[in-house]
């Protein structure tokens, strides 16, 4: 039985981490102050990021797609968190009200090589894909194994519509996971029949940093929760105590030196394991981001050597082990003027927030840009459009410049990205590009064995959660917010036995309705 007061150490400040505190708070009934928060940066928020430089430009590493017909404990979350934006709404109702005004439906999802925009009404199936691809859908996660997307489906289909809208809404490539691509599919088969519209897909009003994480920051500082920020969580010591890993100490790093703090075994610690925006670097307009490795982070070592001699706590060499395979690149574009914003919206028929991410489809890079709504940042200056792209084969010579995208800087981009649209280089006059390099970004998507992803709790564990998009949660999808909130409810659930139900999956793939419109999409 876990004592009254005891204490909760979250390592790492992601979503999970923030999330984790809040159920323990509203769900567990403990003091916001026995909840303390360790983060290496000097900002909260994990992937969820988003910040002005010094130069006044902007940067922007990603955003997570968020929809409201799915993400059960996200939303359960963020109904409780209030705006701090408009004062009395939630962020779920706030987030909600907005997608009301701005409708997303793309008109313009992806553009040849000739500049032209093709018509995704048809997913471009021959019956062999349709074959193979039913085939997939129904196999057992069992049969699937640690097979790649390529040993189920033949060439032919990764030269499909549906392919190259599926893969690059949600950053697959053909080397992932059959078990993850197939979780996809069904989790979001409601979405199969919008794909190139983009229809289900919903938008905050800011970036996720300043509309998510922002008001968790703020709930969990009004309820006392304690932040060590530009601190390191060096050592997570364990000892077997009644036959459980017992965590009995945490070896801390910051700016004071070296500090050891106790863990009593009726604590709690919740450890972010893994980190798909791990050595992450961003660039400049002169200069490409540099190549860092978790050699330079030591962002995966805790998870490492917990998980040695330790099979129900993961492997993370399943997942960390080749970069060529789970990196790529996005950008952030500041514009000085409307002049860029002005064309696309012209081109595509969609005004800006509308119409999702443009693709081009017949890139070397597989280059992708989305016009989110502005301002897009909480502090941008009127006169200011901020911009976000990123392309899945950064290790490709382009098609306008003689480089590869990882040895690219801000402004050989901005040359690759006029030339796919036929532009003038003049439109990018006075515009600041920022890389940013993510050698782990789609790690999670890497082929693996079942056990080879922790429990959030797992079975020889007393004191110890694992909260990240590398736990393992049957039939929910990774790189998503909800894979995240979801881990973190587990979690706290189990580890203060929180009698509540968890919300439950919604079972799109068993919808009749669903069914059938997925059924005539696929054979236009």
């Amino acid at each position: 039985m876990r004592t009254k007061n005891f204490k909760a150490y979250c390592l790492g400040g992601g979503l999970g981490s923030l999330s984790a505190a809040v159920f323990m708070i509203r769900d567990g009934g403990i003091s916001g102050n026995q909840i303390t928060v360790f983060e290496k940066l000097p900002t909260l928020g994990g992937c969820l990021d988003g910040a002005r430089l010094e130069d006044g430009s902007y940067s922007l590493r990603g955003g997570r797609m968020l929809t409201t017909d799915a993400y059960e404990c996200f939303w359960g979350l963020f109904k409780d968190i209030p705006s701090i934006n408009n004062k009395g709404m939630s962020v779920k109702d706030e987030t909600i009200a907005f997608n009301k005004k701005h409708i997303a439906h793309s008109q313009g999802r992806l553009v040849d090589k000739n500049c032209h925009i093709v018509d995704t009404s048809t997913m471009g199936f021959d019956m062999h894909d349709r074959l193979e691809f039913v085939k997939l859908l129904e196999a057992s996660e069992e049969k699937l194994g640690t097979s790649k997307i390529t040993d189920w489906l033949s060439p032919g289909f990764f030269k499909t519509n549906f392919w190259y809208m599926w893969q690059t809404t949600f950053a697959f490539e053909p080397w992932h996971s059959a078990v993850e691509f197939k979780r996809y599919l069904h989790r979001f088969m409601n979405e199969f029949p919008r794909i190139n519209t983009l229809g289900g897909v919903k938008r905050t009003i800011y970036n996720q940093y300043d509309s998510l994480v922002l008001p968790l920051i703020a709930w969990l500082q009004d309820k006392g929760v304690h932040f060590e920020l530009a601190t390191t969580v060096d050592d997570i010591n364990v000892e077997d105590i009644d036959g459980k890993v017992t965590v009995t100490s945490l070896t801390v790093i910051n700016k004071k030196g070296t500090k050891q703090v106790a863990v009593n075994p009726d604590d709690i610690v919740i450890f972010q394991n893994g980190s798909m925006v791990d050595a992450s670097s961003i660039g400049s307009m002169d200069h490409p981001p540099i190549k860092k490795t978790k050699a330079d982070s030591k962002g995966w070592t805790l998870w490492e050597k917990l998980a040695k001699g330790r099979p129900d706590f993961g492997n993370p060499a399943s997942f960390n082990s080749s970069i060529p395979e789970s990196f790529w690149e996005s950008f952030t574009v500041t514009f000085k003027s409307s002049d860029f914003f002005d064309k696309i919206e012209k081109m595509t028929g969609n005004k800006a927030g509308t119409g999702g991410l443009v693709t081009f489809k017949d890139s070397n890079w597989l280059m992708s840009v989305v016009l989110y709504n502005q301002p897009h940042f909480i502090d941008q200056p009127d006169d200011v459009y901020i911009l976000w792209g990123y392309a899945l084969h950064g290790n490709r010579v382009g098609d306008f410049i003689p480089k590869t995208m990882i040895e690219s800087n801000g402004q050989d981009i901005l040359k690759e990205l006029a030339g796919h649209f036929n532009f003038d280089d003049s439109v990018f006059e006075d515009a600041v590009c920022v890389p940013c390099r993510m050698p782990y970004i789609t790690s999670m998507f890497m082929p693996r064995a079942y056990n080879d992803r922790p429990k959030p709790v797992p079975e020889s564990s007393k004191n110890l959660a694992f909260v990240s998009q590398f736990v393992e949660l049957k039939d929910d999808v990774v790189f998503t917010v909800e894979y995240s909130v979801r881990a973190a409810q587990t979690a706290v659930y189990q580890l203060l036995n929180i009698d509540l139900e968890i919300p439950k999956i919604t079972k799109h793939d068993k919808s009749p309705k669903v069914l059938i419109d997925s059924f005539f999409k696929s054979i236009k």
